[in-house]
């Protein structure tokens, strides 16, 4: 009942999830991203707890050498420690670009997925494979053309639902994208409306109007901020690249799996969903 697309932007590194569905708020739950780390979107019978943990184990592996990208050793331990992961739909971006996704084997309806370079698509109790083949040559095309990374994710989402979308209708859809801070870019929801990509298209434009990119340009920025003088830890400014580090994600407060260590997630044996075949190059479906 959802389509999403998870990706990372190179020349600015933004990052950032656009997704919607016939369900309610589906913003609440599916996109999760963060700041110089990567995005992760969690969706068919959603286990939110995948998006923190993902997010968490992209900050400890950044940067570090893997025998596959960081993004599928991660998602491979995402994998390892859900047991309901046969009816999950979970895919993410690295720091790096590098996406992977996963799409269970009893994944509702027509379910599937495509990664490319920067960026992952996937969708679920879809009208078939063509929303998700729309969707990645929307966001190739934008790409191409230069256009603003926001645009891109909102043009894919755009080219989903022309393409057919999520069969049962819609009623919910968002945009959320990281830059450089600890607070969003973009975190905009459309929580319950009869189409709510116009709404969302909407609220997207209302971002070049004067009076928010003058308000956008008041907020602090941690580079620009003096040391902190109280008790409390200092706070750990980004530097202007992108490339930068940003603070330590705080620990997950529940018991976290064995694999949420960097010595666990060597160890993780990569976990593959049964019986899927390829419909389209680069695009994995799950077989009823």
């Amino acid at each position: 009942m959802t389509y999403s697309i998870v990706a990372w932007d190179p020349s600015t590194g933004m990052t950032g999830v656009a997704v919607a569905t016939k369900h309610l708020a589906v913003g609440s739950l599916v996109p999760h991203a963060r700041a110089g780390v990567g995005a992760v979107a969690t969706q068919s019978s959603t286990n939110p707890l995948l998006g923190p943990w993902g997010l968490d184990r992209l900050t400890l592996l950044r940067g570090t050498p893997q025998p596959v990208s960081v993004a599928q050793t991660v998602l491979d331990s995402l994998m390892q420690d859900d047991p309901g992961r046969d009816h999950r739909q979970v895919h993410l971006v690295d720091a790096d670009g590098r996406a992977a996704a996963w799409t269970g084997a009893h994944c509702g309806g027509w379910a599937g997925h495509h990664t490319g370079e920067g960026y992952s698509v996937a969708g679920n109790f879809l009208t078939g494979p063509e929303p998700v083949q729309a969707m990645a040559a929307a966001y190739e095309a934008a790409l191409a053309a230069d256009l603003p990374f926001s645009e891109r994710l909102m043009r894919a989402l755009e080219a989903g639902e022309a393409a057919g979308g999520d069969h049962r209708g819609r009623q919910s859809a968002a945009l959320y994208v990281m830059h450089q801070e600890l607070y969003p870019l973009h975190d905009f929801r459309v929580d319950h409306h009869p189409d709510p990509l116009v709404a969302l298209r909407e609220i997207l434009a209302e971002t070049t109007q004067p009076y928010y990119t003058s308000f956008r340009d008041t907020l602090p920025v941690l580079a620009s901020l003096p040391a902190p003088t109280s008790a409390f830890p200092p706070l750990v400014a980004v530097p202007s690249s992108h490339t930068a580090a940003v603070p330590p994600a705080p620990a997950v407060p529940v018991a976290a799996p064995a694999s949420l260590t960097q010595a666990g997630l060597a160890a993780v044996e990569p976990i593959r969903p049964a019986r899927r075949r390829w419909t389209w190059p680069g695009l994995r479906r799950r077989v009823a």
